[in-house]
């Protein structure tokens, strides 16, 4: 099979295609980020890297069987400033329109965040198919929702397989550095005070809340979470991160802490692109 993937990040679609046992792969990536080329070149040496995808071209590859990509997300996201098509990095969608018209590929897919029902109509106008909206929680530790672009046909929701932080949780992590220091117990009770919203602690029933690109900041408004053990609160170790994310420990090994946890937020659920895969046809695994 030979995959393009656009804006592929770490190569969570190389890792699902792996978990669904589709191993025969040529995989192509577009991607700039020199720490996300890293983590996939560690862990997929054979993935052949061609840069921006302003400069991918259909002439220059074979037959795409199936193409993948999540373009960036900020125009649209809630997190963000809600630019939509305005935002530059958002208009790269249609990169992935015009790539998808040059190769015409067999199957393909686009991940996006929930967004404004008029910006989500502009991208399915353009790739002739309507969303579907899945949680990642239903086959992961951690929440998730994302929209899905694809004529693979007949999916589904999968089914809720009950995973919780517990399940996946590192026990007896000693590493002080983790741990909410004095500095951080300050701005979180201030916080707190602010905006009359309490620290939430994560149980092993529960489950985490979204990995986001910027969670290496350990605690903020948006990250405003602990998970507390026999040392104390802490903030979710790297490792915790990848198995959220439904990806082997040390995965992102290639690169220091702050851009493990940055590529993570940034990534696919693996669970979740492997469960779509799963329906691609016997012919093409």
């Amino acid at each position: 099979m030979h995959v393009l993937s656009l804006f592929d990040g770490i190569s969570c679609g190389h890792a699902a295609l792996d978990a669904c046992g589709i191993k025969d792969v040529t995989y192509y990536a577009s991607e700039i980020d020199p720490y996300a080329i890293a983590v996939t070149q560690k862990n997929y040496p054979d993935t052949i890297q061609l840069g921006s995808v302003t400069d991918v071209h259909a002439s220059d590859l074979p037959k795409i069987d199936l193409m993948i990509g999540g373009s960036p997300c900020q125009g649209f996201s809630n997190a963000g400033k809600r630019k939509n098509f305005d935002d530059p990095r958002s208009r790269l969608f249609w990169e992935y329109v015009r790539i998808l018209k040059e190769t015409k590929p067999k199957y393909f897919l686009l991940e996006n965040v929930c967004m404004k029902k008029e910006w989500r109509d502009v991208i399915s106008d353009a790739l002739g198919v309507q969303p579907i909206m899945i949680d990642a929680a239903l086959v992961s530790p951690a929440v998730r929702r994302r929209l899905y672009w694809t004529n693979i046909p007949n999916i589904q929701q999968p089914a809720d397989k009950g995973i919780t932080f517990g399940d996946i949780r590192e026990h007896g992590v000693p590493d002080g550095t983790i741990y909410y220091s004095d500095k951080a117990w300050n701005w979180i009770h201030n916080h707190e005070k602010r905006t009359g919203k309490q620290l939430r602690i994560i149980q092993d029933g529960d489950k985490m809340q979204m990995l986001e690109a910027s969670m290496g900041k350990k605690y903020s408004s948006q990250r405003f979470f602990g998970i507390e053990d026999e040392y104390g609160v802490r903030y979710i170790t790297v490792t915790e991160a990848e198995r959220c994310m439904g990806l082997p420990d040390g995965y992102t090994a290639a690169c220091s802490n702050t851009q493990r946890y940055k590529q993570l937020g940034n990534g696919w659920c693996v669970p979740v692109i492997a469960y779509l895969f799963s329906h691609l046809p016997e012919n093409m695994k």
